[in-house]
């Protein structure tokens, strides 16, 4: 007897369905993987930083240093050297509240024609001195010869000048890889004798000092021996003649690698 072959009825939705699969998966061979969409940087959304003051604006609560040369004025953290109060060895008042190791740091800044100060972080306490630091330091005078650069107060000083990006390899001086742009360019986005805001960011050895929104050094430090990679932050009173300088609005932001 001779045997027919025996038929199966394929539906027809599921054959189509298996049409249109297979053309998936064809069009996915040619074209490949789906690209990510482009997206372009936005304005910082500062609110959703969680910035952590660092002054009520009331008192020196949290902060230690020589009440000879700092007090709390008009809302302010107010540092002053007098014709009675001339300094021997540059002093700081040093925050208490934390030694961090990468951060970002915000300050309001303003500073007498004839002053000298800073901003210091990753630093340590100078053994016989009081309420001295040594480490690196967001510069600022009120000349703005020095403002913006990034000086190691007792240490290797001058890491890099306003305008320069630079490198510290171990055992080396800084060596300058980049310009940020010319020095006379950048000392005009400073306000003399108004308020001018430092924006810091320090992760592992790079360290980026922002003035008013522009970039004036840039620091990546591997000399690990040299640099401490936490450390105390404080403000300063310099050696030299009579000054002023006031600090207001500071606030801090760890950042997580």
């Amino acid at each position: 007897m001779r045997m027919r072959p025996i038929l199966f009825a394929v539906p027809r939705v599921t054959f189509q369905l298996a049409l249109f699969l297979a053309a998936c998966l064809s069009a996915q061979e040619k074209t490949g993987p789906t690209k990510p969409k482009q997206t372009m940087p936005v304005p910082s959304d500062e609110a959703a930083l969680q910035w952590r003051p660092m002054f009520d604006g009331q008192s020196l609560a949290g902060w230690k240093g020589d009440p000879k040369y700092w007090r709390v004025q008009g809302g302010s953290m107010v540092g002053e050297v007098t014709p009675a109060t001339l300094l021997k060895n540059n002093t700081f008042i040093i925050w208490d509240g934390a030694a961090p190791g990468d951060f970002e740091l915000k300050a309001e800044y303003r500073i007498s024609d004839h002053g000298n100060s800073g901003i210091n972080y990753h630093s340590a306490d100078v053994p016989g001195l009081p309420f001295a630091l040594t480490g690196p330091q967001a510069d600022i005078d009120g000349p703005n010869k020095y403002t913006g650069q990034n000086y190691e107060e007792r240490g290797r000083t001058f890491n890099a000048m306003r305008g320069q990006i630079t490198r510290v390899r171990p055992g080396q001086k800084a060596e300058v890889i980049g310009s940020l742009g010319d020095i006379k360019e950048l000392t005009a986005f400073i306000h003399n004798g108004e308020w001018n805001e430092y924006h810091l960011v320090v992760r592992g050895g790079t360290q980026i000092h922002i003035l008013n929104g522009h970039v004036m050094s840039v620091v990546v430090d591997d000399e690990p021996s040299a640099r401490h990679p936490e450390g105390k932050i404080g403000v300063q009173v310099h050696v030299g003649p009579p000054m002023k300088v006031e600090y207001r609005n500071l606030r801090w932001r760890e950042l997580s690698r």
